[in-house]
């Protein structure tokens, strides 16, 4: 009778932790009668030899953490969101030149930012999460998210050039001369065309 009893516990255990928390096998050695001989027959003498806790786990934590990479923290959602500026009318056309002139100097810009700013183990950078649109400049910020100030700010600028038509100025402003200074990172031509609004 005693086994059915055991049974149904440990069932009922199973069922109300949902498997998390398995029952002690204490329980079951103070259930059985003193001269049962199953205890004798473990070759562990102690408790403790049974018990295995959490911090006796084979692998350690941090070996499963990934580092922090700039790439994923910030390269790549830089380059979300500006594709998402460009929206699925102006993308297209200067998506090659973006990614072949242009990104590589935003990488090169962000990445002496988190150098300057002491690595991403020491600052949590991130980039923020909507573009402006009409024609407005906006593409993207990197910001430090523990003062919540920017850092860098990337825009893009529609001109109209006489004779020549439309391009786009891509630029940045930096938190260290107060975000004065358009510091360039190079031109797109459109065409003569008037260019359709950011994120049409």
């Amino acid at each position: 009778m005693k086994k059915y009893l055991q049974n149904i516990i440990i069932a009922l255990v199973a069922v109300l932790t949902l498997g998390v928390i398995s029952p002690s096998h204490e329980i079951w050695t103070n259930l059985q009668p003193k001269d049962d001989t199953r205890e004798a027959d473990h070759p562990c003498t102690s408790k403790h030899d049974l018990q295995l806790g959490l911090e006796d786990s084979i692998f350690d934590r941090e070996s499963f953490e990934q580092p922090l990479s700039i790439e994923d923290e910030l390269f790549r959602p830089a380059k979300e969101m500006a594709y998402l500026k460009f929206g699925t009318k102006i993308g297209p056309v200067i998506q090659n030149e973006f990614d072949d002139v242009i990104f590589p100097k935003i990488e090169e810009v962000i990445q002496n930012t988190v150098i300057s700013t002491g690595g991403l183990e020491n600052r949590m950078l991130s980039i923020t999460e909507f573009p402006s649109g009409d024609y407005a400049e906006k593409m993207f910020h990197v910001s430090d998210r523990e003062n919540k100030k920017d850092l860098i700010r990337f825009h893009v600028r529609t001109e109209k050039r006489p004779l020549d038509g439309y391009f786009y100025n891509f630029h940045y402003h930096s938190v260290e001369d107060d975000f004065t200074m358009h510091h360039s990172l190079g031109d797109i031509y459109w065409s003569k065309n008037t260019p359709p609004k950011w994120l049409s």
